[in-house]
């Protein structure tokens, strides 16, 4: 029968505990960015990365 790695188990939960704090962060910035944008304003950066991803088709009128 094999032994148990304690020590791959221990750096897995290391790497989730690490990974769950990353994105904590990042949705905590994330939110300190939305709060500028109170009043109701649809954000710049959205509209502006959708028409640098289609530049290649032309815009219908």
């Amino acid at each position: 029968m094999a032994t148990p790695n304690y020590g791959y188990e221990k750096r897995q939960k290391e790497l989730a505990k690490k990974k769950k704090k990353e994105e904590k962060l990042k949705h905590k910035a994330d939110r300190k960015v939305g709060e500028g944008a109170e009043d109701g304003a649809p954000d710049d950066n959205a509209e502006t990365e959708s028409t640098e991803t289609n530049s290649d088709v032309p815009a219908q009128s």
